[in-house]
Formats: structure tokens, sequence, C-alpha cells
């Protein structure tokens, strides 16, 4: 059979309004969809992720099926360990399409991987326009121009004037750019106190026979799926979004960097897996903020700082990703060479901290962003962890993560990998900083005010060691010449403790 049009639609291009499916004659035109044992096992994917793709896959196969569009729909099979591409190659043999139609994979490899198949066999390839992001790539490009560094704040202001969103005018609402300083609270004593549970989605039949098949293929693999309930469609998307609104969207900008022991979700929406797997766009998320900003129901400051990890945040580091790949993979600036401790597929460690959202990770496969930033990272990034081995660790565990979006987070952000491209600086600070922000210190037989000994803290041990060995590259950084500033107060023979600690953690840990 011949067909004049393959539309593949991959795993995160769940978007009901696809556009490729806008156009399609059904007479002619034919839409593909694969399972791969592979896509769980480029890294050694946590269940709840490969749970939570093949399901969403296969509730969007019913809806297309539905709606009486022409489907091949290609199943996981344990019989059949073909790539993606592979069995894509087998398709294209056999379907002998003029043109194969795709949105951009969420991965730069995958990407040219399906160019060089078109190629092959003579196939034209159209990479058609995304709708899960608010700009085309060329935007981007056209903003970075010949920068050589990116700051977020200077795009999230272009995107915001170009956009109107949030704009009075020429001006942004409130006459301020961001609310920042009103955002950064922490919990009391006491904790946070009560919170309603988000909306959660009980597995439907089609789910369960996910389950079983992510336990049959994947036994070995991280994590568990009986805390698993995450949209999977459409519809459970909306209602999220609309939970959200309701229940955690006033106090988001407050506490959106609060941690607390035990506390999985707190104020953060839990929004980012459907949007990034196509099933809610991003266009209504903000639309549906604002509109809780203009009925008098969430504050401007919460209201903004959601918006700004949407179309400032999200759109950034897509813009990176797919501007400086592939050469950012192999990106280390600080030359780090640690191996990842083990601890981080179990989460058995003594630190309290990490051991809390290390479990909870494994258990939910979530994590809020302050918590991946200054906790798994900070660690990661103190102790001197090679990036690559970090990034595919958030790769594998986390739902919401593809690698345009988490790539330049691990890379860039949290591990200061590309130099300073993403970020002005390396996010480092002691333990005394999570003893602010959270309540594991209390629980934790370590003491975050010292740093050598054998009750310091080791993020405060690595911090201290960290800023003696990037001495030469930040003290006289305009961002940082502070916190390098700070190692003048500290002995020689302090520096020295520090040190002899630190290469004792280190070694420890390698073999953790």
């Amino acid at each position: 059979m011949n067909v004049d049009r393959l539309i593949l639609i991959l795993g995160d291009h769940l978007d009901p309004r696809h556009p490729a499916l806008m156009d399609m004659d059904p007479a002619r035109d034919l839409c593909v969809m694969i399972e791969a044992h592979s896509e769980a096992e480029i890294v050694w994917s946590h269940k709840q992720r490969i749970a939570l793709f093949l399901s969403a896959m296969r509730h969007f196969a019913a809806e297309l099926q539905e709606r009486g569009l022409p489907l091949l729909y290609r199943r996981l099979e344990p019989g059949r360990r073909m790539s993606l591409t592979q069995q894509l190659d087998e398709i294209l043999t056999e379907q002998c399409p003029r043109e194969l139609v795709c949105a951009r994979p969420g991965t730069w490899a995958l990407r040219e991987e399906i160019r060089s198949l078109c190629s092959k066999y003579d196939v034209q390839f159209r990479e058609i326009e995304d709708h899960r992001f608010l700009f085309p790539q060329e935007v981007f490009d056209n903003w970075a121009g010949g920068r050589k560094q990116y700051r977020m704040e200077l795009w999230y202001r272009h995107v915001r004037s170009r956009s109107g969103i949030l704009m009075d005018g020429d001006q942004p609402r409130g006459g301020r750019w961001n609310y920042d300083s009103e955002n950064r609270k922490s919990f009391s004593r006491a904790g946070p106190g009560w919170l309603p549970e988000p909306v959660l989605f009980p597995p439907d039949t089609i789910t369960e026979e996910i389950f079983a098949l992510v336990e049959r293929e994947f036994p070995q693999h991280p994590g568990a799926l009986q805390h698993f309930s995450w949209p999977v469609t459409a519809a459970q998307a909306e209602e999220a979004l609309q939970d959200f609104l309701r229940h955690r969207l006033p106090s988001f900008g407050a506490f959106q960097d609060a941690t607390w022991p035990g506390e999985v979700w707190l104020y953060h929406s839990r929004l980012s897996a459907a949007m990034n797997l196509g099933l809610l766009d991003p266009r209504r998320v903000i639309a549906a903020a604002i509109a809780e900003l203009d009925a008098g129901k969430a504050p401007l400051a919460a209201v903004e700082g959601f918006v700004r990890q949407i179309l400032g945040w999200r759109e950034y580091v897509r813009g990176i990703y797919w501007r400086e790949m592939p050469g950012y993979l192999e990106s280390n600036a600080l030359r780090a060479a640690q191996p990842l401790p083990s601890f981080y597929w179990t989460g058995d460690t003594e630190m309290a901290c990490l051991r809390d959202v290390l479990r909870r990770t494994l258990d939910f496969a979530y994590a809020h962003h302050i918590e991946r930033l200054m906790v798994t990272g900070l660690f990661a990034l103190l102790l001197g962890v090679r990036p690559v081995a970090l990034h595919e660790w958030y790769l594998a565990i986390y739902v919401d993560a593809v690698e345009w979006v988490e790539l330049p987070n691990v890379l860039g952000m949290s591990q200061y990998a590309d130099g300073g491209m993403l970020a002005s600086k390396p996010y480092v600070a002691s333990g005394q900083y999570l003893q602010r922000m959270g309540g594991h210190c209390q629980r934790c037989p370590y003491q975050p005010q010292q740093a050598a000994g054998a009750q310091a803290c080791p993020f405060s041990t690595l911090y201290w060691d960290f800023l003696q060995r990037h001495a030469t590259k930040f003290a006289q950084h305009p961002r940082t010449a502070l916190q390098w500033r700070n190692l003048q107060r500290k002995s020689a023979a302090e520096l020295a403790e520090i040190r002899v600690r630190a290469a004792e953690l280190r070694e420890r840990y390698t073999h953790a």
C-alpha cells in the first residue's frame, strides 16, 4: 500500500490540535505511532515515566480512531525489541510515502535519525510548527543573534513585549517585570500547614494494561507505579489545571521556592508533564492564570511568577537546546569528573534532605524545581559529578523530562557546565541555605553551620571546598565575588581541614 503522507506522531506530540491533523486527508494520509523498548532504555527510565508516555499515547490513539483518522499503531511487543527508527524504517519500506510529516522531536539525535531515514528512501521530510510552544525557534535565534551568553530576564522581557502578555501598553503590568523579592518566602518552623491534595487520576483500563506491561518488560527499572496519578488525556490535563488555579496559584508565588520534608506537591502545579506531552496548551495555561488575576482570585506576584516559568523559562531553555546542540551535550566547563553516587538511585543516604527528596522522587517520579536545583543538583555540583551522568539521571527519573527541557536545565542552570551561557553564575550554597528553605536539617545528624569535622554537613564542606577549587575563575565575577570573598574569613588551617574532609567525601561517594 502506498500513501501520500505519513504523519508521525511521537510520544510527546499528543496535541489534539496537532497541525498535521488539521489538514489531513484520510483517503491519502496515514498517522503513525510507535512504541519501542529503546525509548525507555536510552536512559534507565523510571517506571512511572515509561507508563505515562505509553498510557498517554494509547489514549491519544483511541481518540484518533474515534475521530475516524487512519492510524498505524505499533505496540510494544515482547518479541520485537526494535528501536523507534528501526520500526520506522520498516514502515517507510512498506508504505512508500511521498512525504513524512512530523513536529520537531524532543531530542536532537532522534530528529537527525528521522531525517537520515527519509533521505535513505528519498522521502521528503517536512517538520511542522510545534504548537506546544508559543514561539518558533526562529524567534529565539533572531533574539540571540551573536550573543555568547544568554540571559533569561532579557528574553522574558522581549517575549512579554512581543506577545503583550502581562503588559499595559509598552510597560509591564504593575510596573515591574518580576516579583522575585516577594516570591522567596520559606515556611515557619511549623511547616506549610494543611494543603488540599491535588486532583489525582486513578488508572483506568488502558493505564492498568500499561502497568502490567511495564512490570513485565521493565522489571528492574527504578521507581514504583503505586503512586501513579498523572493526567493521561487532554481532558484530565484541563482538570488538573483548574485544580491548580483554585487551590495553589494564589500562594504559588510566595512559596514556590519553599520545601518541606515529606511534602511532594506543596503549591506547585503538576502541569509540566502534561504540557511537555502536548496534552495541555501553554497558551491556555497562561491565559487561565491571568484570568484568575483579572478576577481578583490570585495576586500579581503569584501569577507573574507562574507565567514566567512558561513564557520565559520554558521557551528559553528550548531555544538554547536547539541553537546549541549537538555540542551542548558535552559541556563541562568546570571539568567535573566524579561518578554519580549510587544513592541517587536508592535514596539510601544519611543526609536528610537528599534522602527525603530522592525517596520521594523514586516514589512519585517528581520533585519541584528548588529540590532539583538546590538539593539533588547542588550536591552533584559541589561534589563535582560529571555533568552528562547527572543529565542521564534527571532524564531517566522525572516524568516531565524530555531532553530539550531537561538538558539545558541540568547542564546550564544546575551544573554551570556550559560556562555561563545559560545562567550567569553557578548556583552554589552551603547547608545553611537548605536550613533556611526547608525543615530537613532538624532531622539530620549533620550540622549545616559546620564545614569540617565528623558532624559537618557535607553540603557545607563541599561548598567551601568548591569555593577554594574555583577561586581563580569566580573570585572577580561580578555576581559571585561576595561569596568568594567570604573565603578570606577562614584561616589557612580551617581551609586545609575542609579540603581534607572534602577529599574524604569524594572518595566515600565514589563508592557509595
